[in-house]
C-alpha cells in the first residue's frame, strides 16, 4: 500500500514537473508563501463553483477560495458577465470611470463606519495607508497592534508573529522602523490600557476583529467594545483590519455584526470579487489627509501623497460591482456559514469517534482544525461558543501533521488551506459529505503511519 506521499507523488506527476520549471523562476518555486508546500504544491488548471481541477485531472472540493475572496466561489456567473463586458470596453483607461463611483456606493452602504473611500490595489496597501492617515492625523508614530494579527507585509506592521515577541524583528527592516510598534496580546486588556495611558506617541491600534489569522485564534468579542473606548480616550485611531472579514462574517463585515465602528477599515478579497483590489474607508476627516487644497504648504509638505496605477481600475470596479450586490442581503453569507457549522460539527464527531486529540471550530464561515494535539470542541462547533467565551490558548497543529493531513485530503480530492479553510456559499452539503468521508480515511492513513 502506497504512503501518503507516495499517492501524492503518483497522483500529481505535471505539478511536479511544473515546479520543477518554476524553481528556475521563482525562490522556492512560488508567488505566495501559502503556496510552499513540500515535496511540491498542485498547479491549477480550471475551476468553477465550489471546485477546482489541477493540472493532471484531479478534481478537488475547494476551501482555499481564492485565500477567502472567493464568497461566491470560483467563475460565479454575476462576475464572469460583469468582468467579460468590461474587458470589451476597455482594462484600464488611465482616468476616472462611473464604476469607481458606483463600487464605492456599495462600500459606503453596506460598511457601517465608511464615510468615504480610497481604493488601492491588495490588502497590505490599504494597512499601510491605513497606519500612514492614522500617524499623520494624529501628528503621533507609534502603532500598537496584537500579537499573532496578521496585516500584510508592508514595513509598518511586519514583525514575528509566531512566536510574537514584545519587540518585533524582521530582516529587511531597520530596527528604528519596527520601534515604532508595540505588540501587546490579543486579549490584553491591562497591557492595552497601560500601553495608551504611559505612552502620548500611539497613533494607531490595529487588529483582526475576528482575531488573530483569520479567527484561528477566535477574538473575545466584548474586547472590541473595550478596545474602541480605550482608544476613544487614549485619541488613538482604530483601525479594524477587515481584509478576510470584510463582507465575510455579514454584509457589512465584522462591524456590522458586533456593532463596534472603528474610525478606519481595510478591505480586500471579497470587496473586488476575487480580482485584484482593496480600500481604506472610514471618517471622512482622516482620509482627508489625501485631498489636495488651495494651499501649497498643505499640499506640498502635509499632505499623503497616493498614487497607484491600478486604483479602481475598471475590472476590479465592475467585479466588485457585481460581488458586493450580490451578498448584499447577506443570504450568502448565512449559507456560508452553516456549511461551516455543518463540516465542524462533522469533524468533531469524526474526531470523537476515532479517540484523535484534536477539535474543530468556526467564526462565520472561516473554520479551523486542531489535530493531534487536546482541544476540546466549541458549543456546536462555533468559536463564540466555546463554552461560553472563545479558547483564550488555541493550540497548534504541528508541521509534521499539516503536511500529512494536506497532501491525504488533497489525494482523496479536498484542498484546504493548511487545516482550515474558507467556506464559499456555492458549497453544498454534499461537498461537506463527500468531504467528512475524505477526511475519516485520510485519518485512518495517518493513523497507520504513525503521524497521528
Amino acid at each position: 500500500m502506497s504512503t501518503i506521499l507516495e499517492r501524492y507523488q503518483e497522483l500529481h506527476p505535471r505539478s511536479a514537473a511544473l515546479h520543477a520549471q518554476a524553481a528556475a523562476s521563482f525562490p522556492d518555486g512560488v508567488t505566495h508563501d501559502i503556496r510552499y508546500f513540500k515535496p511540491f504544491p498542485i498547479y491549477v488548471d480550471h475551476a468553477a463553483g465550489a471546485r477546482k481541477w489541477d493540472v493532471d485531472g484531479n478534481e478537488m472540493i475547494d476551501y482555499v477560495m481564492g485565500h477567502g475572496a472567493l464568497l461566491l466561489g470560483h467563475a460565479h456567473p454575476a462576475l464572469v458577465n460583469a468582468v467579460t463586458e468590461q474587458i470589451r470596453r476597455g482594462s484600464h483607461y488611465g482616468g476616472c470611470s462611473e464604476l469607481e463611483v458606483e463600487w464605492a456606493g456599495w462600500i459606503r452602504r453596506l460598511v457601517p463606519s465608511a464615510e468615504v473611500v480610497r481604493f488601492t490595489s491588495s490588502g497590505t496597501e490599504a494597512t499601510m495607508m491605513a497606519v500612514r492617515l492614522a500617524r499623520a492625523f494624529t501628528n503621533r508614530n507609534k502603532l500598537v497592534r496584537f500579537a499573532h494579527n496578521f496585516h500584510g507585509w508592508n514595513d509598518s506592521v511586519t514583525g514575528l508573529t509566531s512566536p510574537e515577541e514584545s519587540v518585533p524583528w524582521s530582516p529587511g527592516v531597520p530596527d528604528s522602523f519596527l520601534g515604532q510598534q508595540i505588540v501587546v496580546p490579543q486579549h490584553g486588556r491591562e497591557e492595552l490600557a497601560r500601553v495608551l495611558a504611559d505612552d502620548p506617541d500611539v497613533a494607531a491600534v490595529i487588529i483582526e476583529p475576528t482575531g488573530a489569522h483569520a479567527s484561528t485564534i477566535p477574538i473575545d468579542v466584548p474586547f472590541l467594545s473595550f478596545l474602541r473606548e480605550e482608544t476613544k480616550r487614549s485619541g488613538a485611531v482604530l483601525i479594524f483590519d477587515e481584509v478576510v472579514t470584510g463582507f465575510r462574517v455579514s454584509p457589512g463585515g465584522m462591524q456590522g455584526f458586533c456593532g463596534v465602528l472603528p474610525d478606519l477599515t481595510t478591505l480586500a478579497k471579497i470587496v473586488a470579487g476575487g480580482l485584484p483590489g482593496a480600500a481604506v474607508t472610514g471618517r471622512s476627516d482622516i482620509l482627508a489627509g489625501i485631498e489636495f487644497r488651495a494651499d501649497a504648504e498643505w499640499n506640498l509638505r502635509r499632505r499623503i501623497s497616493h498614487p497607484g496605477t491600478f486604483n479602481a481600475n475598471p475590472l476590479s470596479a465592475a467585479a466588485g460591482i457585481a460581488a458586493l450586490s450580490t451578498i448584499a442581503d447577506g443570504k450568502p453569507q448565512k449559507q456560508a456559514d452553516a456549511l461551516a457549522k455543518r463540516l465542524c460539527q462533522g469533524v468533531n464527531q469524526l474526531l470523537r469517534q476515532m479517540d484523535i486529540k484534536g477539535c474543530a471550530y468556526t467564526v462565520s464561515s472561516m473554520f479551523h482544525m486542531v489535530l493531534g494535539v487536546g482541544c476540546p470542541p466549541p458549543i456546536d462547533g462555533h468559536a463564540w461558543e466555546w463554552h461560553g467565551k472563545p479558547g483564550p490558548e488555541v493550540p497548534e497543529t504541528s508541521g509534521p501533521v499539516v503536511t500529512a493531513f494536506r497532501q491525504g485530503m488533497i489525494n482523496r480530492g479536498a484542498d484546504f488551506m493548511r487545516t482550515g479553510g474558507m467556506m464559499s456559499a456555492v458549497h453544498t452539503e454534499r461537498d461537506i459529505d463527500e468531504t467528512l468521508v475524505a477526511l475519516e480515511a485520510t485519518l485512518s492513513d495517518m493513523q497507520r503511519e504513525g503521524v497521528l
